[in-house]
């Protein structure tokens, strides 16, 4: 039976993005399908697998398959033999974990005290595969009843899993602000209407309205980008930032979406420009089950994951799950590695994986 670390590298050599996963499909199809359980593609690109225990309630765990649009300069011996993409979020280790579960459940299903549900998902990345997998009636026609994640992040203790009740990691929602305005040449400059003026003013008080935020929940707006014009003597006609929006209560979330609004209506008045924002629905929050945080941590004894004393500002529509049934998501600490999305990154040690794999077993077996 091939070990957890060779399925990691299997993977990692055929990454694929977003829901076209063919050869990553077919590659777990391959090796869940001797095993005991029942095989299904409830949406483009996914793979379950149903272990019948005969139990009234099932336990579900999430592993992501999708891999990233970047050129890998990691130099391993199993690199990318996809040119332009790369395994670089660890999604390849997610999957390799899970499978080697599946292996163990095959061999243990007398002993588990529900049955499980193995979810193998694309588009993690973008643009969201959880949402069209919940819209199936998944997790309800096979009575799941809690839901786990596993992800390898960089910076925390090797080998030690971390996680925390309530806010875990942030609702993300694209941000576009469109500018509308009329162009002249710039010796008559007074005539036109300086969309590239009003994006800049829209920017100055869109990151003032950040540092404004009365409460000290942690939040990040940003725009990473920004385009105008079209010549260096002519008045800009038109303006496009894309940024994005970071928070994790519902309340902080609404702070910035009424406050964009209002930065638009003035720097429209001011300008004569026309100016429009739009946020994307993006993934919600994840957002751990504080009584099921509890309750495992106090069933785990020695063996509960670390607190995590901040939730971070990345996003993971894990939470999708999450508002379907009680669900935890946990970071597995890969040490002092390069960030993630990097084009050097990897988890050097693999012997974090069968860590990883012990550990999905103890969630498994919680009574």
């Amino acid at each position: 039976m091939p070990s957890v670390v060779t399925y990691r590298r299997d993977l990692h050599r055929i990454p694929e993005e977003e829901d076209r996963l063919p050869k990553t499909c077919r590659y777990v199809r391959s090796v869940l399908e001797p095993l005991n359980c029942v095989v299904t593609t409830p949406t483009q690109s996914s793979v379950c697998a149903y272990f019948d225990a005969g139990k009234p309630e099932t336990v579900a765990f999430r592993a992501d398959m999708d891999a990233l649009p970047v050129e890998e300069q990691t130099g391993l011996p199993f690199t990318s033999e996809h040119p332009r993409f790369m395994h670089a979020c660890g999604h390849d280790g997610h999957t390799a974990m899970l499978l080697a579960l599946a292996e163990y459940l095959s061999e243990h299903l007398d002993g588990i005290p529900r049955n499980a549900l193995l979810i193998f998902q694309p588009a993690e990345e973008r643009p969201g595969g959880a949402r069209p997998l919940c819209e199936t009636g998944l997790l309800e026609r096979y009575h799941v009843s809690r839901i786990f994640g596993l992800h390898l992040w960089p910076k925390l203790p090797f080998g030690r899993v971390c996680s925390r009740p309530g806010p875990m990691m942030a609702q993300a929602n694209e941000v576009d602000v469109t500018i509308t305005g009329k162009s002249v040449h710039i010796s008559r400059y007074q005539e036109g209407l300086d969309a590239l003026d009003a994006g800049q003013a829209f920017l100055r008080q869109a990151y003032a309205l950040a540092e404004s935020l009365p409460s000290r929940a942690p939040s990040v707006l940003r725009f990473g980008k920004m385009v105008s014009g079209t010549a260096r003597n002519a008045v800009s006609s038109g303006t496009r930032m894309e940024g994005t929006l970071r928070t994790y209560h519902e309340e902080t979330f609404r702070f910035f979406r009424d406050g964009l609004e209002e930065i638009s209506r003035a720097v429209s008045e001011e300008s004569g420009c026309e100016v429009r924002v739009h946020l994307s629905d993006g993934y919600p929050a994840v957002w751990n089950h504080e009584e099921l945080y509890r309750s495992l941590c106090d069933s785990l004894g020695r063996d509960a994951p670390l607190f995590l004393e901040t939730p971070v500002l990345a996003a993971e529509d894990f939470s999708f799950y999450q508002r379907r049934v009680p669900g935890v998501f946990f970071f597995l600490g890969a040490g002092q590695t390069p960030e993630l999305h990097a084009q050097n990154f990897d988890f050097d040690d693999e012997s974090i994986l069968p860590v990883g794999v012990e550990f999905l077993k103890k969630l498994l077996m919680l009574p």
